[in-house]
């Protein structure tokens, strides 16, 4: 079934949209609050549709993911009792939140950079950040570090592959496609046990 191929065609002419470097920029400002959907998902395509603005989509992308993650730390730190805990109750994260204060009590500020630089939902920790008053200024630096590596890295990789790396990953798309719902499936069955 062709289904990711062609939602890699779609997502290729969005990546080459005069507006997408504002959608880029509204993508890694929610993801770092609420959003479901990795800002890689917009960068990697948009870097490798216009390989030579690969490094402005990436501070493009840190910038606004910095400061989404400082509007969830403000919702953990301000609007957490009134706001923010009936929606993570509603959602079902408690358990998430009280697994993210767990980490932050073992690794403390590391926790930040973890978050910010692999898939794990980053939005949980800048809120949880904020719900355990960590130093702000830390708290900045460390989302910076973290978010730059991670965007710089994509952006690198997709500007470094370039039209042959485009070519490839059309080729295989569909199967990568795949592979990742399957592994999400798994992921999701072995972490709600």
């Amino acid at each position: 079934m062709k289904l990711f191929s062609r939602l890699y065609v779609l997502v290729m002419q969005w990546a080459r949209h005069k507006y997408a470097p504002w959608y880029l920029a509204i993508t890694a400002f929610i993801e770092s609050v609420f959003w479901p959907i990795p800002v890689d998902v917009m960068l990697a395509p948009m870097a490798l549709g216009k390989p030579r603005r690969a490094w402005h989509y990436a501070a493009l992308a840190t910038l606004f993911s910095v400061l989404g993650a400082l509007v969830g730390y403000l919702l953990g730190y301000a609007l957490w009792e009134p706001v923010v805990q009936p929606l993570v109750a509603s959602v079902g994260y408690e358990d998430k939140i009280a697994v993210a204060e767990q980490w932050f009590q073992q690794w403390g500020i590391w926790v930040i950079f973890i978050a910010s630089f692999t898939p794990i939902p980053y939005k949980v920790f800048t809120v949880t950040a904020g719900l355990l008053q960590m130093a702000l200024l830390p708290f900045i630096v460390t989302s910076l570090i973290g978010r730059g590596m991670r965007f710089f890295l994509v952006a690198g990789l997709m500007r470094w592959g370039g039209e042959k790396m485009e070519r490839k990953l059309m080729h295989y798309v569909d199967v990568l496609g795949w592979l990742c719902m399957g592994l999400a499936v798994v992921a999701y069955f072995w972490f709600s046990r």
